[in-house]
């Protein structure tokens, strides 16, 4: 982020490192009080291995499988379509955060809830639908998300508030395919900057998690540009 920041400002140094250099120059301790640990995402060398899973692996048989989104979502060449997951606290608490991700803008939006349950999130669709109106089939054209027990209900994600008719569309992952929602997944490692896990989100007041939402979505990102 910050050697972007350095080309799109068009700042001038004595001298000037690329990317890979300000890495080694971290491992190898050469900054005061800067490690890898530091980072948004950990270079740990290690690159998770996927598999990729054939329909008949869904068990949400009446979900709509990704493999029924249009390949113009898939190549996220339009706005209005989502990806949704919920960051969850650790023991003790039941408190999640319910975490909504642009896939073109990767524009986020995060709003706290009482249980990881099909109630909250409808709560929070109907919310959003209360806020944008008629606007609402247009902001959000497609939602994407796992086969979690709190998404599990497709008519209550995409059935409207007001009109009784489909306010979105609404398509399921693989089970054990966190890369099908990226933007998603990278968005909560983000989160988990400010909330570790095990934390209790219930001690996080609505400010705090405003405060992170507005970070995110201000911070400068290279696949954009910006």
């Amino acid at each position: 982020m910050v050697i972007g920041r350095i080309k799109v400002e068009v700042l001038k140094f004595k001298s000037s490192i690329c990317t890979k250099t300000l890495y080694n120059y971290i491992d190898k301790g050469i900054f005061l009080n800067l490690t890898n640990k530091h980072l948004l995402i950990k270079r740990e060398g290690y690159k998770r291995k996927y598999k990729k899973v054939r329909r008949i692996a869904l068990n949400n048989i009446k979900g709509r499988s990704i493999e029924e989104r249009p390949e113009d979502i898939n190549e996220r060449k339009l706005l209005g379509h989502w990806e949704m997951d919920c960051v969850v606290s650790g023991r003790g608490s039941k408190a999640v955060l319910l975490v909504l991700t642009e896939r073109c803008s990767r524009r986020t939006i995060i709003f706290k809830m009482k249980g990881k349950t099909q109630e909250e999130v409808k709560r929070i669709l109907d919310k959003l639908e209360r806020k944008y109106k008629g606007k609402f089939k247009k902001i959000f054209k497609s939602i994407t998300m796992d086969n979690g027990c709190e998404f599990i209900n497709q008519t209550n994600i995409e059935k409207s508030l007001y009109t009784k008719k489909s306010r979105t569309t609404a398509y399921y992952a693989h089970p054990y395919s966190s890369w099908e929602r990226g933007s998603n997944e990278n968005t909560n490692k983000i989160i988990r900057r400010f909330i570790p896990k095990g934390s209790n989100i219930n001690n996080y007041k609505q400010t705090e998690i405003q405060r992170i939402e507005d970070w995110i979505n201000n911070y400068p990102r290279k696949i954009l540009g910006v």
